[in-house]
């Protein structure tokens, strides 16, 4: 694509990713390279300027990321954040020690010098710290242009064209975080704002056409956004080439196997295959409790499925193309960053069925378009392909289903369990006007056994425990406040109607620390 770029370098950090999506919404385009990257890498993509990410290292540790240090020295310029301002003053002669006050969360910087960065803003900045290390001694040529009582928060040489901060201007905590970012690619790297959605149709189609061929591909299809979007996409782009697999993995919801089946043939025109393999994933998740072994299981039988699957096709649709030898999944940036470290040094989370459950021997070769992209922007991405709301709009499900939201062994009957009541509260959280207010809302089942009373009779049954938060893009995520008539409703429902569960209570914790999903 003919536009304006800006490279980030990752050192690790878990917002590395938001940095890359921040600048998009102000339409320009941005790609995330890993820190060990080469100069003619960072190069061949002309940028117009160079971010460098935070990261959980400390510079002056024997194994701590390093970029190479002649990408400060390019010409274009360069924005360090956090680690990154760290990267600057350890590698041009200053020097970064630990911190005897650390700064986690809120701050207040005040801005002490002008320059083009902090143009516009107020002299005193709302920002978000994550740091346990601070710059003691700055290299020759810069001066301080921030900073917190703590700790040094900004400097500057800008004879070089280069500039870093201590926090991070590209979380929501940091209130002008985003005018920073502006005046870094509009005003001192002057990009231009010339990327948009349908850029990234147009490039991503083209990349699938070369990259798959003559060949033929399988998209493991959910029903949800991301698989929806990656196979209309793909069909886009190799059109009767893409097979859709449904797969009932005996853990979706109520219902679901025969909904998703008619949306996407009805609603999308995909080629759909659908393969109810219930039994067989039930059978492989007997007596695991543990739940990333549940994630690992789901994730290769998923892929046996499909290998099973792609071989019918193959023989099926020879004229079709010349090879089934294409997966695709529906795979974003989240998945990526909480299950492994793609880009640079960060830490796994959680293992996802589509990234971190997938067998090293696998059959297919991935395609992944959806990869770097955050929910909101996959559904930007949706509403430009022109799909119906009604997909869109569908709340995230996670690809092992409903066995990350039973706690404990997953057996038919407690699937059965969960299902009805994760019906009532999908229904009333619709019925109140809510579910496209509220980034997720679910049952799940607790391993934990209540006495309760119905009927003047004794009961001896299962938890239930509701789930629903308030998210931009499912890094991170707060309770949301549901009224007190909403719950009061799904309480008595869920009791009344659902067999086995007698208990139900209210999660009010936020990510972080915890995760959006229990398991």
């Amino acid at each position: 694509m003919d536009t304006s770029t800006i490279v980030i370098l990752d050192f690790g950090s878990q917002y590395t990713q938001l940095i890359a999506r921040r600048i998009r919404e102000f339409n320009v385009f941005s790609v995330v390279l890993p820190c060990t990257a080469s100069l003619e890498q960072v190069k061949g993509l002309k940028p117009k300027g160079v971010i460098l990410s935070g990261g959980p290292c400390s510079v002056y540790d024997k194994d701590s990321p390093a970029a190479d240090p002649a990408v400060l020295a390019m010409g274009v310029p360069v924005l360090g954040i956090c680690y990154g301002l760290q990267f600057v003053v350890h590698h041009l002669g200053g020097k970064v020690v630990a911190a005897a006050a650390r700064e986690y969360g809120h701050a207040e910087v005040d801005v002490i010098a002008e320059t083009p960065l902090f143009r516009g803003l107020p002299g005193t900045l709302e920002v978000w710290m994550s740091h346990g290390d601070h710059a003691e001694k700055l290299p020759a040529g810069f001066s301080l242009t921030a900073k917190t009582a703590n700790a040094v928060a900004g400097i500057a040489d800008e004879a070089r064209r280069i500039w870093a901060v201590q926090f991070h201007p590209e979380v929501a905590h940091t209130r002008q975080g985003m005018e920073l970012l502006k005046n870094f690619c509009l005003e001192i790297c002057e990009a231009k704002q010339d990327w948009t959605p349908e850029h990234f149709i147009q490039s991503t189609v083209a990349r699938i056409k070369a990259q798959v061929g003559d060949g033929h591909a399988i998209c493991g299809l959910s029903g949800g956004v991301d698989s929806s979007v990656a196979a209309v996409l793909v069909a886009r782009a190799i059109g009767d080439r893409l097979t859709c697999i449904f797969v009932n993995n005996g853990v979706l919801r109520k219902d679901e196997f025969t909904k998703v089946q008619k949306t996407m043939r009805e609603g999308l025109g995909l080629n759909v295959v659908a393969v109810d393999a219930g039994e067989r994933f039930l059978t492989k998740l007997a007596g695991v409790t543990d739940p990333e072994k549940k994630r690992k299981t789901i994730g290769n039988e998923f892929i046996a499925v499909f290998d099973d699957e792609s071989a019918q096709i193959f023989r099926a649709e020879k004229s079709a193309g010349k090879e089934v030898a294409w997966l695709v999944q529906g795979t974003l940036y989240p998945d990526v960053i909480e299950s492994s470290s793609v880009h640079g040094p960060s830490h796994t989370i959680k293992s996802h069925h589509n990234v971190g459950g997938l067998p090293e021997n696998m059959k297919l070769k991935l395609i992944e378009p959806l990869r770097d992209l955050f929910k909101d922007e996959v559904r930007r991405i949706g509403r430009d392909l022109g799909m119906p709301e009604e997909i869109l709009e569908r709340q995230p499900f996670p690809g092992p289903g409903l066995a990350v939201r039973i706690l404990g062994e997953v057996t038919a009957e407690r699937v059965a369990i969960l299902q009805e009541a994760d019906a009532i509260v999908v229904e009333e959280i619709k019925k109140a006007g809510l579910y496209r207010k509220v980034w997720q809302s679910f049952a799940v089942l607790l391993p934990v056994k209540s006495v309760g009373v119905m009927g003047d009779q004794r009961t001896y049954a299962n938890t239930c425990a509701i789930r629903a938060v308030e998210s931009e893009d499912g890094m991170t995520a707060d309770w949301a406040p549901l009224p007190y008539e909403v719950l009061r409703t799904i309480s008595s429902r869920i009791i009344s109607e659902v067999r086995g569960i007698n208990r139900v209570v209210y999660d009010i914790t936020s990510k972080p620390p915890g995760t959006i999903e229990w398991e």
